[in-house]
């Protein structure tokens, strides 16, 4: 095969076969195919796009470029969650041990953030002594353990993607829902589990910013996995708003312990029973979705899911005194409330920009080598539909210092927007995809 010929093909809006496409993944990986042709081969799929079998066929050549995870051994059912991105969003730190508690092996390998939020990793490195580099032997001894995992990805994980990705960025490609898919889904059916479910947000602060674009990658997401033999849901969500209260490494760590321990039951929660409910029903460990929902509330209400966290991060070499004692987790020296002008109902939010000021005080990284501030971000008094009184404090910023308070105090006020009447809250769930 020559791949001059088969840029052409797709070019000119021919169908790949598995072996073409096949071809390509591995000689580009192999460093056989050069970056020129690779670049202009992924502007013809941006322009044609690919049918879903094209799809599958790129999602399967990727997962298998490098090292997969076989957990055929591990006793139970496994499952694995995934959020295209958010701000806010600290779903795994409650929905994973609720769910091991209900039996569910979860097997997570997440990244870090790059941009305007923290990742997962970043949110966990908050707490003293966590470790997220997990050898292969020992992530596998854990999760059949402690029923839970969240590591880094090793780098012989889908190297494809990670090629493919650093090109399509510079390349203006990122945003074709092949491509999409092919790199989301290659990295979880490289992890191995039987269930998949796929957090897909919409809206300002994330990368689907209508909900047609989100359900069209949802979709596109849910039949590949189906098509490659993992029972896959994906659920869109709301991402107008940062998800819950705080943004920022370990405030949203404090927030995920705090609902943990029964004493947030907001839209967080809410996201994490929708999602979980989805594992279980999926995997045949509940019935229903009420049945489902019941027994995820059933570990808050008793302390397993508090207690498996724990277990988790001692696991993972953390402290696992955080859960009963959150001033050991790092605390900005300078808060600083933000309040209101004037009076009215919060109509909307700039979840991106919420997001961005978080970044610039340090709680994001703008390169791959960029330290974080884990202490830093801001904490949301109010949301979408919330009454605010002139004076009342809506936000509070936790800073290194008070010039970077004051600063974030003042581009917050430009993220939020009054009104004089009653707004409704926005939906969290915009649709179930299975």
């Amino acid at each position: 095969m020559l791949m001059s010929e088969l840029i052409i093909k797709k070019r000119d809006g021919g169908t790949l076969t598995e072996e073409e496409i096949q071809f390509i993944v591995e000689g580009y990986t192999k460093g056989e195919i050069p970056d020129y042709q690779m670049s202009a081969f992924l502007m013809a799929v941006y322009f044609q796009k690919m049918l879903p079998i094209e799809a599958l066929h790129l999602t399967l050549a990727m997962t298998h470029s490098g090292e997969t995870l076989d957990l055929s051994g591990i006793t139970g059912v496994t499952a694995d969650k995934h959020s295209t991105g958010g701000v806010g969003d600290k779903t795994s730190l409650v929905l994973v041990p609720m769910l091991a508690c209900l039996g569910v092996k979860m097997a997570k390998m997440s990244g870090r953030g790059l941009g305007h939020t923290g990742g997962t990793l970043d949110k966990l490195e908050s707490i003293p002594g966590f470790c997220v580099d997990i050898p292969q032997e020992r992530f596998m001894e854990q999760l059949e353990q402690v029923g839970m995992v969240i590591a880094g990805q090793t780098a012989n994980l889908v190297p494809a993607d990670k090629k493919m990705y650093a090109l399509r960025d510079v390349t203006g490609t990122v945003d074709n829902i092949a491509l999409i898919t092919s790199s989301i889904m290659s990295k979880k059916l490289a992890t191995g589990a039987q269930t998949i479910v796929l957090d897909v947000k919409m809206g300002k602060g994330s990368f689907m910013k209508t909900e047609e674009d989100a359900r069209l990658l949802a979709q596109s997401m849910v039949k590949v996995g189906n098509l490659a033999g993992r029972n896959t849901v994906a659920v869109i969500t709301d991402m107008d708003q940062p998800l819950g209260n705080t943004v920022g490494n370990a405030l949203e760590v404090k927030e995920a312990i705090a609902t943990l321990r029964g004493e947030h039951n907001g839209e967080l929660l809410d996201l994490c029973l929708e999602l979980g409910s989805c594992i279980l029903t999926a995997s045949g460990l509940a019935a229903a979705e009420e049945e489902a929902k019941s027994k995820l509330r059933s570990t808050i209400a008793d302390g397993s899911a508090l207690q498996k966290f724990a277990e988790f991060v001692q696991a993972q070499g953390g402290d696992p005194r955080v859960v009963q004692d959150l001033t050991l987790l790092p605390e900005a020296p300078v808060q600083l409330d933000v309040l209101a002008k004037e009076a009215g109902y919060i109509a909307e939010m700039d979840a991106l920009e919420i997001g961005k000021v978080s970044l610039r005080l340090g709680g994001g990284r703008v390169t791959k080598e960029s330290g974080i501030d884990p202490s830093v971000g801001v904490v949301l008094l109010k949301k979408i539909g919330d009454v605010v009184g002139e004076g009342e404090a809506f936000a509070t910023v936790h800073a290194a210092n008070t010039a970077d308070a004051e600063a974030a105090a003042a581009q917050l006020r430009d993220c939020i927007f009054m009104s004089a009447e009653p707004v409704p809250a926005k939906p969290l769930v915009y649709g179930i995809i299975r």
